[in-house]
């Protein structure tokens, strides 16, 4: 099973509640789920894990590299699957919406700002907030 292996290669032991937060995470339509949604899906699929549960694996899994934590404006954190291809955000503010995108342009642009101020480029995070043209 994928799930136990993701689990064992991290370090961290094979669990119910840990299976069953990593199968939401991986098969969910939503990409971006905030600890509500992954216990309320939990909770539609019949299982029994406790809400203090979720966040308690969430956190584990987010030290553990396999989930990335997001505090996009409004407060509550969303957590996604690390898959590590590195790509940056759009949040719809009318929705809540997230959308993922990756632009060459962009990221070659950043590479060459730091390097113009004498850096190099380690990480970045890039968040749009966006509405809708009317």
């Amino acid at each position: 099973m994928v799930e136990n292996n993701e689990l064992r290669k991290v370090g961290l032991k094979v669990t119910l509640p840990r299976v069953k937060i990593l199968q939401i995470l991986d098969t969910a339509a939503q990409r971006h789920m905030s600890a509500e949604d992954v216990y309320k899906a939990l909770m539609d699929a019949g299982e029994d894990v406790g809400l203090a549960t979720v966040y308690r694996v969430l956190t584990q899994f987010e030290a553990a590299g396999l989930v990335e934590r997001h505090n996009f404006d409004g407060g509550h954190a969303v957590f996604e699957l690390s898959d590590g291809e590195h790509h940056d955000h759009m949040i719809n503010v009318d929705s809540g919406e997230v959308i993922e995108f990756i632009d060459l342009e962009i990221e070659r642009r950043q590479k060459a700002i730091a390097a113009e101020h004498g850096f190099d480029l380690v990480d970045h995070k890039m968040v749009l907030y966006v509405s809708k043209r009317k």
